[in-house]
């Protein structure tokens, strides 16, 4: 390689959380990560209450005594790579895999044609089916999983950050734990005056999971919608998507037998815990409508 090679590789720090749960999965996204090509890659491998059990030559691992959630881990490891000033950040599920070892550098692309972009988000896609999962495309007409454009939300598992901009916003909402944090951090970099870019172009693969196996699902999803509203809504947009949510959640929980627990969650949120309260401007308010998803839904 050309020392003019080298220097025209981009830098991009990845952060990879792991509990020792899945061996066989996280080895190969891994493996996957780091086969990328024409990239200058740093990784860390954040154990959230664990101390990581595999860790390839030449990545860093953090150890965390405790497990902190998705979205505090997340920030552990975006910390301590920081002092490498990479242009851009990948955070990545250690159950994904990048199945082309050119995605990193096709995503990069993505970035140049679109300069007020701060994320870009690939096509996830379940490595056996194929298929697509609705709650992977981030805007509200899902059907065509393959068509890119703008997005105001973010599936958080697999998406390419600018450090800089990941920075201004800062960072995940830590104390969340696990649900909608993407929406909360996507909110804070659009009130920045940027944009979210979904590139259906580009696929990634990981398993089509369902949410729900997660002891805690109902109750954080309920709790974190709460706060997202009372951290990032101007007040007279808060009792408006709180009643659109909690409609929609009735619709969609009515047969899973724990709306009582997602209404308790709905309480909990009411009652506090939140953090800062930092509303995005009316400006924003009107940028996520033209987009095609007014910040109620």
């Amino acid at each position: 390689m050309s020392r003019e090679e080298a220097a025209a590789k981009r830098a991009v720090d990845v952060v990879v959380l792991t509990m020792n749960d899945r061996d066989r999965e996280f080895r190969d996204a891994m493996d996957s990560v780091l086969a990328q090509q024409g990239v200058d890659l740093r990784l860390v491998i954040v154990g959230n209450g664990v101390r990581p059990d595999y860790v390839p030559d030449g990545v860093q691992s953090v150890t965390l005594p405790t497990n902190t959630g998705i979205p505090e881990g997340r920030n552990v490891g975006t910390e301590a790579l920081a002092c490498g000033n990479a242009e851009f950040v990948l955070f990545f599920d250690n159950d994904a895999v990048l199945p082309d070892p050119h995605t990193l550098t096709r995503l990069i692309e993505e970035f140049d044609r679109h300069p007020d972009a701060a994320y870009v988000q690939p096509r996830i896609a379940d490595p056996t089916t194929g298929e697509t999962l609705g709650r992977w495309v981030p805007r509200l007409r899902s059907g065509d999983a393959r068509r890119s454009g703008v997005v105001t939300v973010m599936a958080e598992g697999i998406v390419l950050v600018r450090r800089t901009d990941f920075a201004a916003a800062g960072g995940w909402p830590g104390h969340f734990f696990l649900f909608h944090e993407g929406v909360d951090l996507s909110w804070r970099l659009w009130d920045l005056g940027r944009v979210g870019w979904y590139a259906g172009g580009i696929e990634v693969h990981h398993p089509a999971t369902n949410p729900a196996r997660h002891k805690p699902f109902y109750r954080m999803v309920a709790r974190n919608r709460v706060w997202v509203a009372l951290r990032r809504l101007p007040a007279p947009l808060v009792p408006v998507y709180l009643a659109v949510w909690v409609v929609l959640s009735v619709y969609r929980f009515r047969t899973s037998g724990s709306l009582g627990v997602w209404f308790r969650g709905f309480a909990e949120g009411l009652r506090g815990g939140h953090g800062e309260r930092r509303p995005m401007s009316w400006r924003t308010v009107w940028r996520l409508t033209r987009a095609g998803r007014p910040p109620i839904v």
